[in-house]
């Protein structure tokens, strides 16, 4: 068959382009990135000691105190958090269960920090509104293996890459539904604080942030559930806690070790889901 009038275009260098551009950015702002590494190494590894240093029937008896009264006193979440947590103690899981915590913990809140004023300079501004959105959609369609790449461009191996994918893989519902529960906000509200003569701010924090709360909830509680499912992804690139012990399983085949790792997240998933589901009711 002859060649095609598109087999003869010359190939374009992307992928060259790519390379010089990152080894730009990892030369001229690597004192940078060893600052944000160094620092966030010695918050998340403070945090994990932290959480290690409390004995695991009180951490146990804490979530489920927090769990019974977050779910308006009833029984049902506190006895399964209570029989989750026993079996990821008596799987010997209990310290990758913390360093997952953390993981999750400091990922979720650096979106949100993120991300909500993301979200409300997005209400606010059409020009923003305009400009983020192609870029949050760019966020969520790329695979989450992508974000590994630049990851480890930037800050090596650990959990400081495996929480800066995370963030960028969690970060977009918090700006959507930021975003969309202040468009959300009744016009006439909005009108009643101007005719009382309230400020931006005071109309921000008084009016529109408290009536959209439920919506940037139900955002935080997405951001939250994202961040947990890159645990095992993260893993690919050093991040320790559950995901590392099922990324290991699968290396080597082991069905057993596999699932009871599986199961411990699982089990995570569902408290942490349970209770940012009562904390937005």
């Amino acid at each position: 068959m002859e060649n095609s009038i598109l087999d003869n275009i010359p190939k374009l260098p992307v992928a060259q382009y790519m390379e010089n551009f990152m080894d730009y950015l990892t030369t001229v702002l690597k004192p940078l990135f060893d600052l944000i590494q160094s620092f966030s190494e010695v918050i998340m590894e403070g945090m994990t000691d932290l959480l290690l240093l409390v004995p695991p029937i009180f951490f146990i008896i804490l979530i489920a105190a927090v769990c019974f009264f977050a779910s308006g006193k009833k029984i049902g979440l506190a006895v399964f958090s209570i029989v989750g947590l026993l079996y990821v103690q008596n799987q010997g899981l209990w310290e990758d269960l913390m360093n997952t915590i953390t993981l999750v913990i400091i990922s979720s809140l650096v979106s949100v920090i993120i991300g909500v004023p993301l979200g409300i300079l997005m209400a606010k501004s059409k020009w923003a509104n305009t400009i983020v959105t192609p870029i949050l959609d760019f966020m969520q369609t790329m695979p989450a293996f992508v974000y590994l790449i630049p990851a480890v461009a930037f800050f090596g191996i650990g959990m400081v890459p495996g929480v800066f994918a995370s963030v960028i893989f969690a970060l977009p519902p918090t700006v959507r539904f930021t975003n969309l529960g202040i468009r959300q906000v009744s016009g006439e509200l909005v009108e009643a604080a101007d005719s009382f003569g309230s400020t931006g701010s005071q109309k921000l924090f008084k009016v529109e942030l408290p009536l959209a709360k439920s919506t940037i909830m139900a955002g935080v509680n997405q951001t939250v559930m994202l961040a947990l499912s890159m645990v095992v992804i993260a893993s690919m690139i050093g991040a320790p806690g559950l995901g590392s012990q099922v990324l290991s399983a699968l290396q080597r085949a082991q069905v057993g070790t596999g699932f009871v790792s599986g199961l411990a997240l699982v089990i995570l998933a569902i408290i942490i889901d349970r209770l940012t589901q009562k904390f937005t009711k």
